[in-house]
Parts: C-alpha cells; structure tokens; sequence
C-alpha cells in the first residue's frame, strides 16, 4: 500500500509540474502595460549585469532534486527496504530456533509465508509504477494541450512550446522551467547573443505586444544628476568665430500637432517612425510632406518662419493610457512646458545662410541596437545645465525640470539639402568647431525641451518596440523652410554677434 501511495502521489506532482510550466509560458506572453507595468530593473531576463555565461539552452540550471527522482528507483528502494525486513525477520526467528527446537517446523512455515509476502509485493509495486507512468504521461499531454493555443503567436508556438516538449522529461521542477524560459531572452544593448528580440510593430516589421520585461526602460537608465560630471565646456569664439544667436520662437504644440510619420526618413510611410511625434512650427507636416506642400502651410513661429521642427514624445509611464499601442509606446503624453529653438554662432568662422528645405537630423532612434556612433542625445536638469547625460533619464531635484538638449550638425556642403543617409550632406564640426575641409559653417540649430516630469524613475522617451526605451535613442529632426528675408537677419544677427 504504500509503494502504491508512493506512484500515486508521483503522479500527481508530474501533473501539477506540467500544468504550472504551461501557466509560466502562456503567462509570459500576455500583454501587460503603463500602470501595471511599473519601471523596474528587471530586464529582459538573462540580461541582468552580473549574469553568468549563458548555458546550453538545452541543460537545465542546477541538478535535478532529490524530489525529481524517478518513480521506478522507489521502487527499488521499497524492494530493498522490503529485503532488509525479510533478512532481520531471519535473524530473529533463527534466534527462536536456537531456543526452542520444537517451534522449528512453525518458522520455516513463518519464512514461507513472508517471502510469499514479499513476492506480492513487489508485483503490487510493479503494477502501481506502471499504472503511476500511464497517469504521468497522461498529465503532461494534458498539461500540453493546455498551451497549445492555434491562435498563439508564431514565434510562441515555434520556439516556447517546441523546446518545452522536447524538454519536459527533463524539467519538471518549476523553478528550473521558469530560468530556461528566460535564458531565451537578452539584451540588445549589452551586445549578447539575442535570440528573441522583443516583439515588434505589426506594421510594417509585424509581431504583437510582449510583456512587462520586454517594454522597458529600466531603473538602471535613471540617474541622479547631481552624479552626472561637469560637462565640457563649449569652444570659445576666437577673432573669426561668430558669437551671437536667434531663437525662433513657435510656442509649444498647443495646437496638438502630433503623428508617428517622419517623411524625411520614411517618406509616404504612415507609422513610418513606430513612435508618437511632437510638431511645432508648420502646421501640415505628416508622412506625405513635400516642399510645395510645406511652403503652402500655416505656422506656429512667428516672423514667418514656416520650418518643421519635430522630435519623440516624452511620456508619464504612472498613468494607465495608450496601453493596446501595438508599438508598446504607453502612458500619457507629456507637453513640453517650454521649447526653445535656438540658431547658434560657429567658434572659429563665420556662418553662412541655410538653403530652403535643407534637411537636418540628430540623434539616431536606433542607437540601442546600431551603437552610439550617431546617438546626439543629451539630458539634463533645469540648474544643472553643465551636467549633460549622454545615455540616462535625468532624476532632478524638487522644483527642477527634466531638460531635452539636442545640438545638430552645422557644416553644410554647400550643394545638398539632403542625402542618401540625410548625414553626410551637413556634418558636425571637431570639438574645437572647426568644420571639415569641403564644408561651411550655417547656424547650428540646438533644441532645448523643457517637462515637469512625476518624481522617480516614472517617464519614458517614445520609441521603436526594440529600443526598449532607451534614452540614448533621443533625436530630432528639422527642415528650413525659412523665407530668405529671414534667414539673412539670422545670420545678420549671428555673424554680428547680436542675440535675436
């Protein structure tokens, strides 16, 4: 009976086994956002900073317990504890021989009848392992059909369920399904083997929705910036540098003037930048813009500047809005509570007038993935302009404000208002300003956005699904559609070193 309790409780935990891995993998993929999914560190799991050396996937973490053995060694252990008895009811009863030989004939009888015993015994435990294993393998189809969704997402029924069954014989203590099912995740920003990137945008790169760990940003992306170091200084102007400034002013998007299109990299493409948009200047600009149709616009500036001055969302990550975004792009928009658009001198030259339409970006919105060659980004607190981080959110003292500064590139060509990979027809100068041999100083835009942000590690820059929401991903993008008029009095003011 109890070998035959033994199989039956063995059974019983299998079922349970497979019924909990199938709640961990169907769990895992349930879309879950904003107010439920709060800022952590907790990224894509196998990315964690003092991660081992990934294993195999196919071997699990640690050993299997003494709890996963298997039910036909307690068989065994039951027959020899069954022996053990026998052989000390031998000795016993060759004890009461030595003392009364006529009770003899009783023992062998008595001898008989327990290896008899023993005998049903272990057929009875055969029958229950056998009977143990049927109930087993019943439980774990069970346990699979559970998860065998046929609306599931491809790369779930590819990849999550092909590897559990496979696996199961081999996995059925929770714990050690549960770090086999994140081992399969990794960061893209720590440069490691990345098997399952998070899930992107159905249009135009497909995929749906992941959970929490796959959104991000993370608490290790915040910093206070009281430990962020002084910031080098700006080169000074020398004898031929021009020192002044003109600040367009076309207010802060009152008019809502927001979309995911960027017609200068995605020309035509509506959700062309996979995040949210925020406009001043001209009041047209979408996936469809052209010159004609950017010259034919309203503005917000004023003195006629009709230029497009765009850049990603800031977003408070506390409030539960936006959350069925295919793009994962959740919370509540953020209004910048000032922008200020600022055309700035060259240190060591003179500057020259923009071209109309001349095409400008900063920044690159896939720095997380592509490296930081490109990335522009710059953060800061309002009182803490001479601490500036390259690749964390800003944590600001009470009373401050999170601060967006983006500089673009300023040493033109001379010929093109835009290029192949909108870069290499306007570039940045050295860090003493001198621009490159070929090209010519024209007044560097910097865009500085100032957001009342909640306090904490609680706001996320918008982004493509991948990017996971990095704050090196920050970017801007501009286009000049000044009249002439007034770009010669920007450079008028700048070259004479005025502030207009």
């Amino acid at each position: 009976m109890r070998s035959r309790r033994m199989a039956a409780a063995m059974s019983a935990l299998a079922v349970v086994a497979g019924g909990l891995v199938s709640a961990v993998v169907v769990g895992g993929a349930q879309p879950a956002f904003a107010a439920d999914c709060e800022i952590t560190d907790q990224r894509p799991p196998g990315a964690q900073q003092d991660q081992p050396q990934d294993r195999p996937q196919d071997q699990p973490q640690d050993q299997p317990q003494q709890r996963d053995r298997d039910p036909r060694d307690q068989g065994q252990g039951n027959d020899q504890q069954d022996q053990n008895q026998g052989a000390r009811q031998d000795q016993q009863d060759q004890g009461r021989q030595g003392q009364n030989d006529d009770a003899q004939q009783n023992q062998e009888n008595q001898r008989r009848d327990i290896r008899q015993d023993q005998d049903d015994r272990r057929q009875d435990s055969r029958q229950d392992q056998e009977q143990g294993a049927q109930q087993n393998q019943q439980g774990q189809n069970q346990g699979g059909a559970l998860v065998r969704d046929p609306d599931a997402a491809p790369e779930a029924t590819a990849e999550t369920f092909g590897r559990r069954d496979q696996d199961r014989d081999r996995f059925r203590d929770r714990d050690s399904d549960r770090d086999r099912f994140r081992d399969r995740f990794r960061d893209p920003r720590r440069g490691r083997n990345n098997p399952r990137q998070p899930s992107p945008s159905p249009s135009p790169t497909g995929g749906q929705a992941s959970d929490c760990n796959d959104i991000g940003p993370f608490v290790s992306d915040f910093v206070d910036i009281r430990q962020i170091g002084r910031s080098r200084p700006d080169p000074r102007a020398g004898r031929g540098g021009s020192r002044g400034s003109f600040v367009s002013r076309c207010g802060t998007n009152g008019e809502g003037h927001f979309n995911p299109d960027n017609f200068i990299v995605a020309p035509g493409v509506r959700n062309g930048a996979h995040h949210l948009h925020d406009y001043v200047g001209n009041l047209s600009t979408d996936a469809f813009s052209t010159d004609e149709s950017l010259e034919a616009a309203d503005t917000t500036c004023r003195l006629g500047d009709k230029s497009t001055y765009f850049w990603p969302v800031l977003r408070d990550r506390t409030v539960d809005d936006n959350k069925d975004d295919p793009d994962r792009n959740v919370g509540k928009v953020l209004r910048p509570r000032s922008v200020t658009l600022q055309f700035r001198g060259n240190p060591r030259s003179r500057v020259v007038a923009m071209p109309r339409f001349l095409r400008i970006i900063t920044g690159d919105a896939k720095a997380a993935t592509n490296g930081t060659a490109n990335a522009r980004a710059g953060w800061s607190c309002s009182g803490f302009t001479n601490r500036i981080s390259p690749d964390k959110y800003p944590l600001c003292p009470r009373g401050s404000q999170v601060l967006r500064i983006m500089d673009f590139p300023s040493c033109w060509d001379g010929q093109n208002t835009d290029s192949a990979n909108h870069r290499t027809h306007i570039v940045f100068p050295d860090q003493n300003g001198v621009c490159p041999q070929g090209t010519r100083a024209v007044p560097q835009l910097r865009m500085t956005l100032a957001y009342s942000v909640p306090r904490g590690p609680s706001f996320a820059l918008d982004a493509f699904p991948e990017q996971l929401h990095n704050p090196v991903t920050d970017h801007g993008d501009f286009v000049n559609v000044m009249p002439d008029r007034l770009m010669a009095q920007v450079v008028d003011c700048i070259n004479r070193g005025r502030r207009c």
